[in-house]
């Protein structure tokens, strides 16, 4: 996948690296409560929160991602995988943070909330497809390795 221009200039990390400006990713959460699933799952909050995702930018991940979430009907198989996506992400964060035992914990996590996710539901909306989450576990795994 080739990096969008609107990826943030680098990958926040706290301790680490500059934080980001105060509402820099505002643009991306063009969700609210109450809107149907459909209309969330082809928001800019989903596509923008999987692109960081996929492109280790896993701070700015959840930060859109969770104005999706917060969108999302509460106790629903939709905010279920949203919140394993995240989960996915904060795993991520973790284990650039060095913090191996909190990535791997985050990891278990965001596997059986996308687990959950899926047995509540039929179809896919607001979850990542198998190759993705493969695709980005391994590369969060490889993270968690070199610790």
């Amino acid at each position: 996948m080739s990096a969008p221009d609107w990826l943030a200039p680098h990958a926040y990390v706290p301790g680490q690296s500059p934080r980001h400006a105060e509402g820099a990713f505002d643009r991306f959460k063009d969700v609210r409560p109450g809107q149907a699933i459909d209309v969330l799952a082809a928001s800019h909050a989903w596509t923008a929160g999987r692109t960081f995702l996929a492109h280790g930018q896993y701070w700015e991940a959840h930060e859109v991602l969770e104005a999706l979430w917060l969108a999302c009907p509460p106790n629903s198989a939709e905010r279920l995988g949203v919140q394993g996506v995240i989960q996915l992400a904060n795993a991520g964060l973790k284990a650039r943070m060095g913090r191996k035992a909190a990535a791997l914990r985050l990891l278990d996590r965001a596997r059986a909330l996308a687990g959950e996710a899926r047995a509540r539901r039929a179809r896919g909306a607001l979850s990542l497809d198998p190759a993705e989450a493969r695709q980005v576990e391994s590369v969060i795994c490889a993270l968690i390795d070199a610790l």
